[in-house]
């Protein structure tokens, strides 16, 4: 929101043109803060933007807000650590690639270093709760996983003589990587129809598709698809309904589904209707639909 004129803030002037308090539009994301909080540390971008003396140089909005184009949600741990230099993750943060790449841009050494993954003596990650997806195998767990299978197995292959036993061991490791859960697809849809029934009806295009399930699932099978910006913060294990997709077609979602191996058991829809005008006949049919589709 824009700040009243009467805000009780520094006018800037030609020693120095930056006001005290300063609004910025990261990505479409409005941020209030101090111009000592943005320079703060030497060096980085955000102090070389606000303590040059050439303020028309800067991109604005068309509120007159400095302008950045960049992630807007993930700048707010930018900023929480511009004010104290220090890091405070929520647990199981899911972005933590992504703001190490943030934090490069905005040129924070120290705040890289913090982010980059931490190895422990057996050269491999540590306990650090705050990885990506705690729940995303690597490569040796994999391995591990599948050698471990292959193993339970291997003694009722001899007990039966010669066989594929193990193979199956391994196929059966292979197909449990692929979780069980439910996915549950929704979006609202509305139609006018005319007085005459034989008249096309005008269908309005899908606004937005939600998407309720495991969060783990749901980037699974949606992946870059998936818009996470209104629930960034869940754990892989949580279920949610707070998450969307970036396109506005159910038909490219079910294909999405259909690749990994989800299959439709149930449907449901609600609807309710409403003149369009009370001049005319013309009625107004909105609907709410859920597919809900699973996989063993």
């Amino acid at each position: 929101m824009a700040l009243a004129d009467n805000a009780g803030c520094a006018k800037p002037s030609e020693d120095f043109p930056f006001p005290e308090i300063i609004e910025l539009n990261v990505g479409g994301q409005v941020y209030i803060t101090r111009h000592p909080t943005l320079v703060s540390v030497p060096g980085s971008l955000l102090w070389e933007m606000f303590t040059q003396k050439n303020v028309r140089s800067l991109a604005r909005d068309s509120k007159g807000r400095f302008f950045v184009d960049r992630d807007g949600f993930l700048f707010r741990y930018i900023l929480d650590y511009m004010r104290d230099q220090q890091l405070v993750l929520p647990d199981h943060f899911p972005e933590r690639s992504r703001l190490q790449r943030e934090a490069e841009y905005f040129m924070l050494p120290e705040l890289v270093k913090m982010l980059a993954p931490k190895l422990s003596k057996q050269n491999s990650l540590g306990d650090d709760p705050c990885q990506s997806d705690p729940e995303e195998l690597s490569p040796s767990a994999d391995a591990t996983r599948t050698l471990t299978s292959a193993s339970t197995t291997l003694p009722s292959a001899v007990a039966g003589g010669p066989g594929g036993a193990v193979t199956t061991g391994v196929g059966a490791a292979s197909s449990d990587a692929r979780r069980a859960g439910f996915i549950t697809i929704g979006y609202r849809g509305s139609y006018t129809l005319g007085r005459d029934s034989q008249t096309d009806a005008k269908f309005r295009r899908v606004a937005r598709i939600m998407v309720c399930g495991k969060t783990s699932l749901a980037k699974e099978v949606f992946g870059d698809t998936l818009n996470e910006s209104r629930d960034p913060d869940r754990p892989p294990e949580r279920y949610t309904s707070r998450y969307y997709l970036k396109f506005t077609f159910l038909e490219q979602a079910f294909d999405k589904l259909a690749d990994a191996g989800f299959h439709m058991v149930a449907c449901n829809s609600t609807g309710t209707c409403a003149f369009a005008h009370d001049q005319t006949d013309d009625r107004i049919w909105t609907s709410y639909t859920e597919y809900v589709f699973y996989r063993e």
